[in-house]
Protein backbone atom coordinates (compact mmCIF):
# COMPACT_ATOMS: atom_id res chain seq x y z
CA UNK A 1 0.00 0.00 0.00
CA UNK A 2 1.54 3.24 -1.16
CA UNK A 3 1.47 6.31 0.53
CA UNK A 4 -1.07 8.01 -1.75
CA UNK A 5 -3.42 5.12 -0.21
CA UNK A 6 -3.11 5.65 3.14
CA UNK A 7 -3.18 9.27 3.28
CA UNK A 8 -6.48 8.86 1.22
CA UNK A 9 -8.01 6.36 3.99
CA UNK A 10 -7.69 8.86 6.38
CA UNK A 11 -8.97 11.92 4.13
CA UNK A 12 -12.14 9.33 3.65
CA UNK A 13 -12.07 8.49 7.85
CA UNK A 14 -12.03 12.29 8.81
CA UNK A 15 -15.18 12.77 6.34
CA UNK A 16 -17.06 10.67 7.96
CA UNK A 17 -15.93 11.82 11.69
CA UNK A 18 -17.62 15.13 9.86
CA UNK A 19 -20.95 14.07 10.64
CA UNK A 20 -20.45 13.64 14.35
CA UNK A 21 -18.39 16.88 14.97
CA UNK A 22 -21.76 19.56 15.09
CA UNK A 23 -24.11 19.80 17.69
CA UNK A 24 -26.33 17.58 15.49
CA UNK A 25 -25.39 14.61 14.36
CA UNK A 26 -26.62 14.76 10.35
CA UNK A 27 -25.76 11.56 7.73
CA UNK A 28 -24.30 13.37 4.85
CA UNK A 29 -24.39 12.21 1.13
CA UNK A 30 -21.42 10.25 -0.48
CA UNK A 31 -19.59 9.52 2.87
CA UNK A 32 -17.93 5.67 2.11
CA UNK A 33 -19.39 3.08 4.06
CA UNK A 34 -21.98 4.97 5.99
CA UNK A 35 -24.63 2.82 5.93
CA UNK A 36 -22.72 0.07 7.43
CA UNK A 37 -20.92 2.24 10.19
CA UNK A 38 -23.03 5.37 10.74
CA UNK A 39 -25.86 4.11 13.36
CA UNK A 40 -22.94 1.75 15.25
CA UNK A 41 -20.38 5.08 16.06
CA UNK A 42 -23.50 6.42 17.19
CA UNK A 43 -23.93 4.23 19.76
CA UNK A 44 -19.77 4.32 20.07
CA UNK A 45 -20.00 7.82 21.08
CA UNK A 46 -23.06 7.09 23.60
CA UNK A 47 -20.91 3.73 25.35
CA UNK A 48 -17.80 6.22 25.33
CA UNK A 49 -20.33 9.02 27.38
CA UNK A 50 -21.65 6.35 29.70
CA UNK A 51 -18.20 4.69 30.66
CA UNK A 52 -16.77 7.94 31.17
CA UNK A 53 -17.92 10.68 33.32
CA UNK A 54 -15.50 13.04 32.20
CA UNK A 55 -16.18 12.16 27.97
CA UNK A 56 -19.03 14.86 27.77
CA UNK A 57 -21.00 15.10 24.70
CA UNK A 58 -19.36 18.50 24.34
CA UNK A 59 -15.89 17.36 24.80
CA UNK A 60 -16.29 14.56 22.51
CA UNK A 61 -17.67 16.63 19.69
CA UNK A 62 -14.21 19.04 20.54
CA UNK A 63 -11.82 16.09 19.86
CA UNK A 64 -13.83 14.93 17.02
CA UNK A 65 -13.87 18.22 15.26
CA UNK A 66 -10.32 19.01 15.82
CA UNK A 67 -9.70 15.66 13.79
CA UNK A 68 -11.82 16.33 11.05
CA UNK A 69 -10.27 19.42 10.62
CA UNK A 70 -7.00 17.60 10.46
CA UNK A 71 -7.58 14.87 8.24
CA UNK A 72 -7.58 16.63 4.54
CA UNK A 73 -5.03 16.21 2.09
CA UNK A 74 -3.90 19.25 2.43
CA UNK A 75 -2.87 18.96 5.94
CA UNK A 76 -2.00 15.02 5.89
CA UNK A 77 0.52 16.39 2.69
CA UNK A 78 1.71 19.66 4.61
CA UNK A 79 2.67 17.28 7.80
CA UNK A 80 4.39 14.28 5.66
CA UNK A 81 6.04 17.20 3.22
CA UNK A 82 9.20 17.10 5.02
CA UNK A 83 10.15 13.32 5.16
CA UNK A 84 10.78 10.48 2.81
CA UNK A 85 8.87 7.72 3.49
CA UNK A 86 9.51 5.00 1.46
CA UNK A 87 8.02 0.97 1.14
CA UNK A 88 10.24 -0.56 3.40
CA UNK A 89 9.26 -3.87 5.41
CA UNK A 90 6.45 -2.71 8.05
CA UNK A 91 7.90 -2.91 12.20
CA UNK A 92 5.22 -3.29 14.31
CA UNK A 93 5.08 -0.54 16.83
CA UNK A 94 3.38 -0.79 20.61
CA UNK A 95 1.64 2.02 21.36
CA UNK A 96 0.34 2.36 25.30
CA UNK A 97 -2.37 4.97 24.77
CA UNK A 98 -3.40 7.53 28.13
CA UNK A 99 -7.33 7.59 28.33
CA UNK A 100 -7.55 11.24 30.08
CA UNK A 101 -9.79 12.69 26.71
CA UNK A 102 -11.49 11.55 23.78
CA UNK A 103 -9.53 9.88 21.02
CA UNK A 104 -5.93 11.41 22.96
CA UNK A 105 -3.75 8.41 21.26
CA UNK A 106 -5.12 9.20 18.05
CA UNK A 107 -2.35 10.84 16.87
CA UNK A 108 0.31 8.02 17.65
CA UNK A 109 -2.26 5.34 15.70
CA UNK A 110 -2.24 8.22 12.65
CA UNK A 111 1.60 8.24 13.05
CA UNK A 112 2.37 4.81 12.79
CA UNK A 113 0.07 3.78 10.21
CA UNK A 114 0.43 6.56 7.55
CA UNK A 115 4.85 5.35 8.50
CA UNK A 116 3.31 2.02 6.94
CA UNK A 117 3.87 0.28 10.20
CA UNK A 118 2.07 -2.49 11.57
CA UNK A 119 0.45 -1.42 15.13
CA UNK A 120 -0.36 -2.64 18.01
CA UNK A 121 -2.71 -0.80 20.43
CA UNK A 122 -3.15 -1.22 24.43
CA UNK A 123 -6.03 0.95 25.05
CA UNK A 124 -6.60 2.93 28.47
CA UNK A 125 -9.66 1.50 29.77
CA UNK A 126 -10.87 5.20 30.17
CA UNK A 127 -11.11 5.12 26.67
CA UNK A 128 -11.76 2.10 24.46
CA UNK A 129 -15.02 2.74 22.47
CA UNK A 130 -14.29 4.74 20.09
CA UNK A 131 -10.46 4.11 18.04
CA UNK A 132 -11.43 0.23 17.39
CA UNK A 133 -14.54 0.92 15.77
CA UNK A 134 -12.76 3.97 13.93
CA UNK A 135 -10.10 1.22 12.78
CA UNK A 136 -12.57 -0.82 11.56
CA UNK A 137 -13.46 2.00 9.14
CA UNK A 138 -10.27 2.36 8.40
CA UNK A 139 -10.27 -1.43 7.40
CA UNK A 140 -13.18 -1.28 4.99
CA UNK A 141 -12.13 2.23 3.02
CA UNK A 142 -8.28 0.62 2.62
CA UNK A 143 -8.90 -2.85 2.87
CA UNK A 144 -4.83 -3.38 2.79
CA UNK A 145 -5.29 -1.84 6.79
CA UNK A 146 -6.20 -5.56 7.45
CA UNK A 147 -3.71 -7.36 9.37
CA UNK A 148 -1.89 -4.25 10.57
CA UNK A 149 -4.36 -2.95 12.59
CA UNK A 150 -4.19 -5.03 16.30
CA UNK A 151 -5.98 -4.02 20.01
CA UNK A 152 -5.32 -6.06 22.84
CA UNK A 153 -5.44 -6.06 26.53
CA UNK A 154 -2.79 -8.86 27.95
CA UNK A 155 0.88 -8.05 28.26
CA UNK A 156 2.21 -6.64 24.88
CA UNK A 157 4.29 -8.80 22.94
CA UNK A 158 6.15 -9.80 19.64
CA UNK A 159 6.52 -5.72 18.38
CA UNK A 160 9.81 -3.80 16.87
CA UNK A 161 9.82 -0.08 19.14
CA UNK A 162 7.22 1.30 21.51
CA UNK A 163 5.52 4.89 21.89
CA UNK A 164 4.09 4.57 26.02
CA UNK A 165 1.93 7.49 27.60
CA UNK A 166 1.64 8.00 31.38
CA UNK A 167 2.49 9.53 34.48
CA UNK A 168 5.67 10.08 35.80
CA UNK A 169 5.86 6.55 37.86
CA UNK A 170 5.00 4.98 35.36
CA UNK A 171 7.46 6.20 32.61
CA UNK A 172 10.06 5.01 34.89
CA UNK A 173 8.35 1.72 34.54
CA UNK A 174 8.33 1.91 30.59
CA UNK A 175 11.87 2.89 30.51
CA UNK A 176 13.22 -0.51 32.42
CA UNK A 177 10.66 -2.23 30.76
CA UNK A 178 11.31 -1.42 27.15
CA UNK A 179 14.97 -0.48 27.98
CA UNK A 180 16.01 -3.09 25.17
CA UNK A 181 13.50 -1.27 22.32
CA UNK A 182 13.46 1.75 20.28
CA UNK A 183 10.92 3.81 22.93
CA UNK A 184 9.42 7.23 23.26
CA UNK A 185 8.71 7.06 26.53
CA UNK A 186 6.28 10.41 27.32
CA UNK A 187 5.90 11.87 31.30
CA UNK A 188 3.62 14.26 33.06
CA UNK A 189 3.32 17.79 31.40
CA UNK A 190 1.61 20.28 31.90
CA UNK A 191 1.01 23.60 29.94
CA UNK A 192 1.52 27.66 31.43
CA UNK A 193 0.38 31.09 30.38
CA UNK A 194 2.30 33.64 30.75
CA UNK A 195 0.24 37.49 31.79
CA UNK A 196 1.83 40.78 31.68
CA UNK A 197 -1.52 42.39 32.71
CA UNK A 198 -2.47 44.53 29.77
CA UNK A 199 -4.53 41.58 28.09
CA UNK A 200 -8.00 42.33 27.07
CA UNK A 201 -11.11 41.14 28.01
CA UNK A 202 -11.36 38.89 25.15
CA UNK A 203 -7.85 37.17 25.63
CA UNK A 204 -8.56 36.13 28.69
CA UNK A 205 -11.80 34.82 27.63
CA UNK A 206 -9.69 33.14 25.10
CA UNK A 207 -7.00 31.57 27.76
CA UNK A 208 -9.97 30.65 29.92
CA UNK A 209 -10.20 27.54 27.03
CA UNK A 210 -6.71 26.33 27.27
CA UNK A 211 -7.78 26.12 30.90
CA UNK A 212 -11.08 24.14 30.92
CA UNK A 213 -11.44 22.13 27.84
CA UNK A 214 -11.76 18.70 28.94
CA UNK A 215 -11.89 19.92 32.68
CA UNK A 216 -8.57 20.62 32.67
CA UNK A 217 -7.43 16.67 32.16
CA UNK A 218 -5.16 17.11 29.00
CA UNK A 219 -1.45 18.27 29.35
CA UNK A 220 -2.08 20.90 26.66
CA UNK A 221 -4.59 22.45 29.58
CA UNK A 222 -3.22 25.24 31.47
CA UNK A 223 -2.58 24.37 35.07
CA UNK A 224 -0.83 27.43 35.90
CA UNK A 225 -0.38 31.26 35.48
CA UNK A 226 2.45 33.39 35.81
CA UNK A 227 1.27 37.07 36.31
CA UNK A 228 3.43 40.05 37.23
CA UNK A 229 4.25 41.45 40.72
CA UNK A 230 1.03 43.80 41.78
CA UNK A 231 -1.32 42.12 39.67
CA UNK A 232 -4.90 41.87 40.49
CA UNK A 233 -7.27 39.10 39.50
CA UNK A 234 -10.45 40.93 38.62
CA UNK A 235 -9.93 40.98 34.87
CA UNK A 236 -9.09 37.34 35.01
CA UNK A 237 -12.17 36.30 36.95
CA UNK A 238 -14.54 38.46 34.28
CA UNK A 239 -12.66 36.97 31.48
CA UNK A 240 -13.19 33.09 32.15
CA UNK A 241 -16.73 33.74 34.00
CA UNK A 242 -18.88 32.31 30.80
CA UNK A 243 -17.38 28.85 32.21
CA UNK A 244 -19.73 28.72 35.24
CA UNK A 245 -22.00 26.20 34.12
CA UNK A 246 -19.14 23.54 34.79
CA UNK A 247 -20.03 23.40 38.13
CA UNK A 248 -23.47 21.73 36.84
CA UNK A 249 -21.24 18.55 35.89
CA UNK A 250 -21.60 16.26 38.47
CA UNK A 251 -17.77 14.84 38.58
CA UNK A 252 -16.36 18.35 38.24
CA UNK A 253 -18.67 19.67 41.48
CA UNK A 254 -16.81 16.86 43.44
CA UNK A 255 -13.68 17.52 42.75
CA UNK A 256 -13.84 21.26 43.38
CA UNK A 257 -15.83 20.65 46.49
CA UNK A 258 -13.25 17.85 47.83
CA UNK A 259 -10.11 20.43 46.94
CA UNK A 260 -11.87 23.37 48.03
CA UNK A 261 -12.52 21.17 51.67
CA UNK A 262 -8.86 20.26 51.42
CA UNK A 263 -7.24 23.86 50.72
CA UNK A 264 -9.67 25.20 53.84
CA UNK A 265 -9.22 22.71 56.44
CA UNK A 266 -5.33 23.16 55.15
CA UNK A 267 -5.93 27.05 55.46
CA UNK A 268 -4.42 27.55 52.74
CA UNK A 269 -4.52 31.22 50.94
CA UNK A 270 -6.68 31.07 47.53
CA UNK A 271 -9.56 33.07 45.80
CA UNK A 272 -12.29 31.44 44.32
CA UNK A 273 -15.67 32.37 42.60
CA UNK A 274 -18.17 29.45 42.95
CA UNK A 275 -16.87 26.71 40.35
CA UNK A 276 -13.47 27.65 40.35
CA UNK A 277 -10.15 28.38 42.31
CA UNK A 278 -6.41 29.96 42.42
CA UNK A 279 -3.88 29.49 44.36
CA UNK A 280 -0.27 30.59 44.56
CA UNK A 281 1.81 27.60 43.76
CA UNK A 282 5.31 26.70 42.56
CA UNK A 283 4.05 23.70 41.42
CA UNK A 284 3.18 23.24 37.55
CA UNK A 285 0.46 20.22 38.06
CA UNK A 286 -2.56 21.75 39.50
CA UNK A 287 -5.86 19.61 40.58
CA UNK A 288 -8.62 19.51 38.96
CA UNK A 289 -11.36 23.09 39.65
CA UNK A 290 -7.73 24.39 40.57
CA UNK A 291 -5.25 27.43 38.65
CA UNK A 292 -1.98 27.81 40.36
CA UNK A 293 0.04 31.14 39.67
CA UNK A 294 3.40 32.05 41.04
CA UNK A 295 4.56 35.93 40.25
CA UNK A 296 7.21 36.84 38.50
CA UNK A 297 9.64 40.22 38.67
CA UNK A 298 10.73 40.56 35.03
CA UNK A 299 10.15 38.43 31.74
CA UNK A 300 13.80 38.15 31.79
CA UNK A 301 14.32 36.47 35.42
CA UNK A 302 11.14 34.78 34.36
CA UNK A 303 12.48 33.22 31.01
CA UNK A 304 15.83 31.36 32.59
CA UNK A 305 12.76 29.87 34.90
CA UNK A 306 11.02 28.40 31.95
CA UNK A 307 14.39 26.92 30.17
CA UNK A 308 15.26 25.30 34.15
CA UNK A 309 11.37 23.47 34.00
CA UNK A 310 11.29 23.25 30.16
CA UNK A 311 10.71 19.11 30.85
CA UNK A 312 7.90 20.08 32.65
CA UNK A 313 6.22 22.36 30.12
CA UNK A 314 4.05 21.04 26.75
CA UNK A 315 2.80 24.52 25.88
CA UNK A 316 3.71 28.32 26.95
CA UNK A 317 0.90 30.56 26.22
CA UNK A 318 1.57 33.99 25.95
CA UNK A 319 1.22 37.57 23.48
CA UNK A 320 4.31 38.93 22.94
CA UNK A 321 6.45 36.82 25.16
CA UNK A 322 7.79 33.81 23.66
CA UNK A 323 9.14 33.13 19.16
CA UNK A 324 7.58 29.70 20.07
CA UNK A 325 4.25 30.41 21.90
CA UNK A 326 0.68 29.71 21.14
CA UNK A 327 -2.17 32.32 21.09
CA UNK A 328 -4.79 31.99 23.90
CA UNK A 329 -7.25 29.93 23.49
CA UNK A 330 -5.53 27.89 21.07
CA UNK A 331 -3.96 24.77 23.16
CA UNK A 332 -6.43 22.08 22.42
CA UNK A 333 -6.07 22.60 18.19
CA UNK A 334 -2.84 21.40 18.20
CA UNK A 335 -1.83 20.56 14.05
CA UNK A 336 -0.52 16.94 12.82
CA UNK A 337 3.18 18.62 13.24
CA UNK A 338 2.57 19.58 17.06
CA UNK A 339 4.21 16.68 18.76
CA UNK A 340 3.68 15.86 22.18
CA UNK A 341 7.28 16.67 24.33
CA UNK A 342 8.54 18.25 21.11
CA UNK A 343 9.59 14.63 20.14
CA UNK A 344 8.98 13.99 16.50
CA UNK A 345 6.99 10.79 16.28
CA UNK A 346 7.49 10.11 12.42
CA UNK A 347 10.91 10.61 12.62
CA UNK A 348 10.88 8.33 15.10
CA UNK A 349 9.35 5.93 13.62
CA UNK A 350 10.96 6.21 10.08
CA UNK A 351 14.18 5.61 11.82
CA UNK A 352 12.99 2.28 13.33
Amino acid sequence: MALPERINAFVKLGEFLKQFSNDIEEKAPNVECNDLFFDGFKHQLKLAEEANGWFTPENIKFALRNWTEALTEINLEKWLAPYTISQNQPKKVAIIMAGNIPLVGFHDFLSVLITGHKVLIKQSSNDKHLLPYLAKYLEYVEPEFKGRIQFTQDKLDNFDAVIATGSDNTARYFEYYFKNKPAIIRKNRNSVAILSGEESHDDVKNLSEDIFRYFGLGCRNVSKIFVPEGYTFDAFFKGIYHWNPIIEIQKYANNYDYNKAVYLMSEFDMLENGFFMIKEDESYASPIATLFYEYYKSPEELKKNLVENQDKIQCLVSKGFDAKEIPFGETQKPKLWDYADSVDSVEFLLSI
